[in-house]
């Protein structure tokens, strides 16, 4: 990494990870496979601030950073297909899973989020996901809303993919500030309920 760190893959520890060298491999990781309309590619550091937008600042602050770094996994590994994750079997989900977990208790989140907030996080992603195929990966509507499994409306956003160093300066941005919040506050957990 150019912070210096060096993270073992395999056994990923919370103390190798720096937001710098996330958010620098998130800026230059395209979502798919780079084939979008524009001069840059929509960047993973760019999914990621839809999707915390589209979960919204209501929510908790620790679901707010949750939504914020929950593909940020792919600053090391980069972002594959759906398709091709499926085809490559659970051992890179399993590899995925644990850098992860590694970058969320380096940050002041549970290893594994609440389930209640991974599932509004993948509402999220999904809304996103349909809109990002359908405004810049030539997708017709009708195909995406099949694949992504997509009902709604999508909010009024006009996705305009960005520079590498605008989008790594984006999300450090939003990091800082969430960071703050879930400092000064805590993460937000869901109480737990008894069986």
């Amino acid at each position: 990494m150019l912070s210096g760190r060096r993270l073992d893959l395999l056994d990923p520890s919370p103390l190798d990870v720096e937001i710098e060298d996330v958010a620098l491999g998130l800026s230059r990781v395209a979502r798919w496979n780079g084939q979008t309309t524009g001069a840059h590619g929509f960047s993973v550091a760019q999914h990621a601030l839809l999707v915390l937008d589209l979960v919204g600042t209501g929510a908790p602050p620790g679901l707010q950073l949750g939504a914020l770094l929950h593909d940020a996994s792919e600053y090391v590994t980069s972002d594959l297909i759906t398709p091709f994750k499926a085809a490559i079997g659970p051992a890179y989900k399993a590899l995925e899973k644990r850098v992860e977990s590694a970058v969320f208790l380096r940050f002041g989140l549970p290893a594994t989020l609440p389930e209640s907030w991974t599932r509004t996080i993948k509402t999220a992603d999904r809304v996103a996901a349909f809109m990002e195929a359908t405004q810049l990966a030539g997708f017709a509507e009708a195909e995406a809303r099949r694949i992504f499994a997509f009902r709604g409306r999508p909010p009024p956003i006009r996705l305009e993919p960005a520079s590498a160093e605008a989008a790594r300066r984006a999300f450090l941005r939003r990091f800082d500030a969430l960071a703050k919040l879930v400092a000064v506050r805590g993460p937000g957990l869901p109480a737990e309920r008894s069986a």
